[in-house]
This record gives C-alpha cells, sequence and structure tokens, in this order.
C-alpha cells in the first residue's frame, strides 16, 4: 500500500460512549477504583494480564504448558479469567468483510493435499476465517490449521484442548464481563498503509466496542504508531497505550525503537501509556522513573515475565503491571508477594510477620543498594 501521511487532528472523534462511562465502577477485580476519565488514568494495584488468554502457544516448546489450550480463543479467556488476573490481552484484526477476529498471526496456513497454502488474514472473510481449525458443531471438521515457528519450520496446530478461531462480538458475549480486556490492534509490519485504511478499521473494531462493551474494563493497544494516535482521536473513553520493544529490535519506523520515542510519541499524542518488551525496561532501567514522572502508565510483555523473581524486581522498579503467559503461577506468585492495602490504592508488601500464618515462596528481600546493583547485573544476564 501506498504512503500516505496521517493527519490525526484531521480525524473527526467518534466516542459514542455516555460521558461517564469508565473503568471506575465495574470491575470486581481491582481493589481500588481504575480511573480512565477524559483526562487521566491511573493504575491503582499491580496488573496481571493474561497473554492471548491463559499463555501463547510455542508448539515447539517442550513445557506442556505452552500447548495447553489454544491461545486467542473463547475456552482461553475464560480459563485465564478462573485465576485472578485482571485483563487478557488479545489480538484483532478485520476480515475483508470488515468482521473484527481475534488471531495473531498475519497469515493462516493450511495443508491440502500435501502441499502447504497461505493466506492473509485480512484477505478472507468471516465465513472463510472460521473454516479453519477446530469446529464448534458437532461433526463438522475443519481445514487444517498450521504454524510457522520462528525457525521456519511449519508444524500442525496441535494443542491438549483444542478451540474454534472467535471473533470479537463472541468475546464480549462470551467472556466473564468483569474480566478487562486488553485489545491489541494487529496491522503487518511490512505494509504501509493508508490513512483511509487505517481509520477505516479502527472504526469497524470500535463499533464493535461501544456496542458490547458495556461495563467491561478496556485497554486499546498497538505497535502502530499511527494507529495508535488514531484510536486515542476517534474515542477518549478507553485508554491506548503504545507497544514498543523498546529498542531489542529496530525498525524502519524510529518511533518504534526506543523507549524515548515511545514516551515522546504518548505525550505528544495524548496517550495514556506503554506496554514494553521486558528486556527493554531491564536494559534501561533508568527509563521507568521518566516514564513515571512524565505520568504514562508501563506496563511489559515477554517470556522474562514468566519468571516470578523477575516480575516482582518489576514491581520494585514501578511498573503497574505485566502480561503473562503462565497465569496461574504468575498470579499465585503476585498474591503471596504484594499485596494491596485495604485503604489508599497502595500496594504493600507481605509482610514478615504474616509469613508465619501460611506457607508461601519466600518474599525476596531487596535493600536499595541490591536493587540499584540487580539492574545494573540484569541487563548482562539476559540476551538482549
Amino acid at each position: 500500500m501506498a504512503l500516505k501521511a496521517v493527519h490525526v487532528s484531521d480525524v473527526p472523534n467518534l466516542d459514542q460512549l455516555p460521558e461517564n462511562s469508565s473503568l471506575a465502577h465495574y470491575s470486581t477485580r481491582f481493589s481500588k477504583v481504575v480511573d480512565v476519565g477524559k483526562a487521566s488514568f491511573r493504575i491503582p494495584k499491580f496488573l496481571v494480564i493474561g497473554h492471548r488468554g491463559s499463555g501463547m502457544n510455542i508448539l515447539q516448546s517442550s513445557d506442556r504448558r505452552m500447548k495447553a489450550i489454544k491461545e486467542n480463543s473463547i475456552l482461553s479467556f475464560n480459563y485465564a479469567g478462573k485465576f485472578p488476573v485482571d485483563f487478557i490481552e488479545f489480538d484483532v484484526q478485520v476480515t475483508k468483510d470488515d468482521c473484527p477476529v481475534i488471531f495473531h498471526d498475519d497469515f493462516i496456513l493450511s495443508q491440502e493435499n500435501g502441499a502447504i497454502f497461505e493466506k492473509r488474514v485480512t484477505e478472507l472473510r468471516l465465513s472463510e476465517f472460521l473454516c479453519y481449525g477446530h469446529q464448534r458443531e458437532a461433526g463438522k471438521v475443519g481445514k487444517s490449521l498450521m504454524r510457522k515457528t520462528k525457525d521456519g519450520k511449519i508444524v500442525s496446530w496441535g494443542v491438549e484442548t483444542d478451540d474454534s478461531l472467535c471473533t470479537l462480538q463472541e468475546a464480549f458475549q462470551k467472556v466473564e464481563p468483569s474480566l478487562g480486556f486488553n485489545i491489541e490492534i494487529k496491522f503487518d509490519d511490512h505494509i504501509v498503509y493508508q490513512q483511509d485504511y487505517l481509520i477505516h478499521v479502527l472504526q469497524v473494531i470500535l463499533q464493535v466496542v461501544f456496542e458490547y462493551a458495556k461495563d467491561r474494563p478496556i485497554i486499546f493497544s498497538s505497535f502502530h504508531p499511527d494507529a495508535a494516535q488514531l484510536v486515542r482521536k476517534l474515542q477518549t473513553t478507553y485508554p491506548v497505550f503504545f507497544l514498543t520493544n523498546g529498542g531489542t529490535e529496530i525498525y524502519y519506523d524510529v518511533r518504534r525503537n526506543s523507549l524515548e520515542e515511545a514516551m515522546k510519541l504518548c505525550l505528544g499524542s495524548g496517550l495514556q501509556g506503554i506496554v514494553s518488551e521486558v528486556k527493554a525496561i531491564f536494559r534501561n532501567p533508568g527509563a521507568v522513573t521518566k516514564i513515571k514522572e512524565a505520568k504514562l502508565s508501563l506496563l511489559t510483555y515477554g517470556k522474562l515475565n514468566n519468571v516470578s523473581e523477575a516480575v516482582y524486581v518489576q514491581h520494585l522498579m514501578g511498573v503497574d503491571g505485566v502480561i503473562v503467559d503462565l497465569v496461574q503461577e504468575i498470579t499465585e506468585a503476585v498474591s503471596q508477594l504484594i499485596k494491596p492495602s485495604k485503604e489508599g490504592g497502595v500496594e504493600e508488601d507481605i509482610s514478615s510477620e504474616r509469613a508465619g500464618e501460611m506457607e508461601v515462596r519466600t518474599k525476596p528481600q531487596f535493600s536499595q543498594l541490591e536493587l540499584s546493583f540487580l539492574l545494573k547485573l540484569i541487563p548482562q544476564l539476559i540476551d538482549i
């Protein structure tokens, strides 16, 4: 697609929700109010967010937990909801006939008569999209669903508990309503999109959100800088976060290449926060302080978020929440290590006096000097 500048200031605001709609009055999962007024956004507790529901699928992994339940499915979302997660994160694309569907990869791969076929999700009609993989109707067999691994191998998308592909509307209708949705709006990194196309896709997604969200907590996010700006311009009810690798990968668009650029984009466009690859904040811990001083919220994603000690260090650093695959393990660790106070919305660490009251793992004890040392050491210990 040809390059065309996105003039955000020229885009009309399409906010259709009531003036008082926010996360403030509905999530029983939050210990205190999550304020999402038009002028402010604050996260009062350390959030745990289920990645693609109860975790992404890594089909080549020897860890059966990474192949337990089909990612980005209603089954995965509701399974995550059995644990004290605050949100689930999932990926939304729009089909050729304007239906928002939940699917991570840009392409669907299938095998027919021994040959592998690849079709772009956004070039399929909804009926075609839903024909792949597990089918809800008894006796109906779907087309095979394959996946390309990071090393280029194409393998069958086999999981222990399968489920069918789904739409955004179905997620709103079939997932526990108090469970927040972190809706990542997906675009292909290798395509330069026209302004009109971006606006159209976002309007289609927002139409479903406006109609079905009701009192559900919502956070929008996107790796696409222009899309993130446009979502913020098109509506002011729900917070919008900019997703970034924080420099762990380099892109042609410089806005994607550092936490500093992410901050600049957020502050210049009125976005409420950043979702960063966790390695980026461990490599550059000073950026966390700058982000917080700028009154931006900060969430992280990445494999290190499946390590409870790494999650706890982030809490000490001031990170507001983590997107995780191992939902059960990390929610248990967070509940043991971090306790919301009853008043004021400020979290407290579990005191040593309570340690004898229940059998829990010992909370890591870090002095400020030790924490400083850890933050200097971590970049040398991880592959960044």
